[in-house]
């Protein structure tokens, strides 16, 4: 089945981008004139149905998507709840088929990674396909790569060793129906990745276009310089 409905991470409080988020949410930090909450919505363009979660600031993120029918915010309160316990919570809205999940902090210099994603997802074979792009390809982003691939392109941990050639770049299908079995309220999304992961049911495709890491202040003007030389 394609995933026709998305969820954009949009909870956190955005320490690495301090001081500009001492009053603003990371995901309303302006990239070429564009919040970094437009920069992902622009991605997800022909889906009807779009979850935003929120904790800091959330008011200012929800004003500034009110307007915007397809797009749901779910706040989470009193605590965020990190990836994995953002996705479950939101399962109620998002519904029980596979999923396209996004964080708000990078930018794509070069095409639209969805419809690719779209295009290879397998749902027989996969729990979850992960957009990747080689480290050396990556802009702006600090610290080693996070996975290698088989020759099926199943995703292997870096593990024990100092890098891998492939970085994470923060989107992704995914199936939901594992999150019932996890007790846990608040849990990071590797949880449900080291399971699929060890079944050989969790795979990346390689990304050809820059990726610019916009996580710190330095990140914006080079997304900037990346996506004025596309």
């Amino acid at each position: 089945m394609i995933p026709k409905t998305a969820m954009i991470f949009a909870a956190g409080f955005g320490t690495r981008m301090a001081p500009l988020t001492d009053k603003t949410p990371k995901p309303l930090i302006e990239v070429d004139g564009k919040p970094l909450i437009d920069h992902a919505l622009s991605l997800l363009d022909g889906f009807q149905n779009i979850v935003v979660n929120t904790h800091y600031l959330a008011d200012q993120i929800e004003t500034h998507l009110a307007g915007k029918t397809h797009v749901t915010c779910l706040q989470e309160v009193p605590e965020i709840l990190e990836t994995g316990g953002g996705l479950k919570n939101a399962l109620p809205l998002l519904g029980p088929d596979p999923v396209v999940v996004m964080n708000s902090d990078a930018v794509f210099a070069g095409p639209n990674p969805v419809p690719e994603l779209l295009a290879r997802w397998n749902p027989d074979h996969m729990d979850a396909l992960l957009s990747l792009v080689p480290i050396e390809q990556t802009i702006a982003h600090e610290g080693a790569g996070d996975f290698s691939c088989d020759g099926d392109g199943a995703l292997i941990r870096r593990g024990n060793n100092p890098t891998a050639p492939y970085v994470y770049t923060g989107v992704q299908i995914l199936k939901t129906d594992r999150l019932s079995g996890i007790a846990e309220t608040s849990f990071s999304l590797n949880l449900l990745w080291n399971q699929m992961i060890a079944e050989r049911r969790a795979f990346g495709w390689v990304y050809g276009g820059k990726w610019v890491d916009v996580g710190r202040p330095s990140g914006i003007q080079a997304a900037e310089k990346a996506l004025a030389d596309v």
